[in-house]
């Protein structure tokens, strides 16, 4: 006992506030000191080197790393600004993180329900077939729903293949997030747009950034796993006879994954009041949505038969280790969120006040949405242009008149967060989960920073460079 009081008092020294500013409805971001993120980043980089210096520990301990830094984070700061830090952490578990692990648990499970049966054969054509197929899906069914579907048929089709992991890493980078970028399905930061007034169909206009950017993503892939099938030992690249033709088994998920896709559109359309749930307000159609969800999730599994799941290499651990690792991001994140959101009242304004033009707010909302939640930080560079240009008018107006006098602003903040979130592993949550799922189907995926100066550095940032001079110079 006498060991945990001296952890909570010395954690409440993190945190230089006093209880007093608990009273009167503070506003955190306000106070917050810029050293709150500190477990933010504790847990990146935990994330990034734990797997790279110690994988066995990593792969044993990590609930426990995780554990560890929510709870230097949440200790000193609920014992330091009380009722308001404690209506934060509900607000984030009640309206972000239980309904994001539902919807993305969801289409695992029914992404996991569905088997292409048949030979695939991992050559340069196919691959980038299955990744064109899943940018195309990705702005419909979403980034999760469409890496879900096509990472396991693109993991058997390269199982024999020695060069196999930069296909998954331009997976990630097609499938998981650029392609998501044309409606407010695709991708949680145009879906949250949506619900603050963005029009439904607006989303289509960014296609000439998006078919820029995927082409160039695609052809660098094109030519690079044609040099690496090149390198392949002759067995792998001979043609085998006897190919079994393609089928699909559980095609009857496809019915559950338009059930998924139409309560995700009834609940941004709808409006049923809201429900006051310990101190959180939450949108009626919102937690309708999430019980129809679930009742999806438990239709697949249910129906499908075990052996189709068997084929498919499924098991739990991926949507555990990003349950796990996400509730953590979840909850440390508080603190920079809290602080962006007070714009330049807070101790990041320094962030804010650099912001300026498009370009500016593409790499802003891009940079941060690589390493925060990229739905939070697409509404705080929103805020922060309808601030700068429309002062005092309200929300919904504000933003048809941005769309229709300065675009530029909200094309830069949707690209830059849909886009740049495939620059890390963690800047969207199907990132993870395909890496996951590729690790245990025997891949071998880079780290954290091998991820970034081995694909993002050389691959994506050059990408980006060239479409803000092209769309935003």
């Amino acid at each position: 006992m006498g060991r945990i009081v001296g952890l909570v008092g010395g954690c409440l020294l993190f945190f230089p506030g006093v209880l007093a500013a608990a009273e009167g409805g503070v506003d955190l971001g306000t106070v917050l000191p810029a050293w709150s993120g500190l477990p933010f980043a504790g847990i990146l980089l935990s994330i990034a080197l734990f797997p790279l210096l110690a994988p066995h520990f990593w792969h044993h301990h990590y609930p426990k790393v995780a554990a560890f830094w929510a709870l230097i984070l949440l200790v000193p700061f609920v014992g330091t600004y009380g009722a308001p830090a404690i209506h934060e952490v509900l607000h984030m578990a009640i309206v972000d993180y239980i309904p994001f692990i539902i919807l993305i648990g969801t289409l695992f499970t029914i992404g996991g329900g569905i088997y292409v049966r048949g030979s695939l054969r991992g050559t340069p054509a196919v691959n980038a077939a299955i990744m064109l197929i899943g940018t195309v899906l990705a702005s419909w069914i979403g980034t999760t729903g469409a890496a879900m579907l096509l990472i396991r048929p693109l993991l058997r089709a390269n199982k024999h293949r020695r060069y196999r992991s930069h296909t998954v890493v331009f997976f990630i980078f097609l499938v998981a997030n650029i392609g998501g970028a044309l409606t407010p399905l695709g991708d949680p930061p145009l879906f949250l747009g949506f619900l603050h007034g963005v029009p439904f169909f607006w989303t289509l206009t960014i296609w000439k950034e998006m078919l820029l950017v995927a082409a160039i993503v695609l052809g660098t892939y094109i030519a690079l796993d044609r040099y690496l099938w090149s390198r392949e030992t002759p067995e792998v690249r001979e043609k085998h006879m006897g190919e079994e033709k393609l089928r699909i088994e559980g095609w009857h998920n496809f019915f559950f994954l338009a059930g998924v896709l139409a309560a995700v559109i009834a609940s941004g359309v709808l409006r049923l009041g809201e429900v006051n749930i310990l101190g959180v307000h939450q949108h009626v159609q919102n937690l309708l949505r999430d019980a129809f969800l679930l009742a999806m999730f438990a239709g697949s599994w249910l129906t499908t038969p075990r052996q189709v799941r068997k084929e498919n290499e499924f098991s739990w651990e991926p949507i555990r280790e990003v349950a796990i690792l996400f509730a953590g991001i979840f909850a440390t994140i508080i603190p920079a969120l809290a602080m962006l959101r007070a714009g330049e009242h807070g101790a990041l304004a320094f962030i804010i006040k650099a912001v300026q033009t498009p370009a500016h707010f593409f790499w802003a909302a891009g940079s941060l949405s690589s390493f925060l939640d990229n739905a939070p930080t697409y509404l705080t560079f929103l805020s922060t242009a309808l601030g700068r240009l429309y002062p005092g008018v309200p929300e919904r107006q504000a933003i048809l008149q941005l769309i229709s006098e300065n675009h530029a602003y909200l094309q830069a903040i949707a690209t830059g967060a849909v886009f740049m979130g495939a620059n890390t592993y963690i800047g969207n949550a199907p990132n993870f989960m395909v890496k996951s799922i590729a690790e245990e189907q025997g891949v071998p995926m880079p780290s954290f920073f091998g991820y970034i100066f081995k694909y993002t550095l050389p691959v994506l940032i050059p990408t980006f460079i060239l479409a803000t001079l092209v769309f935003f110079g």
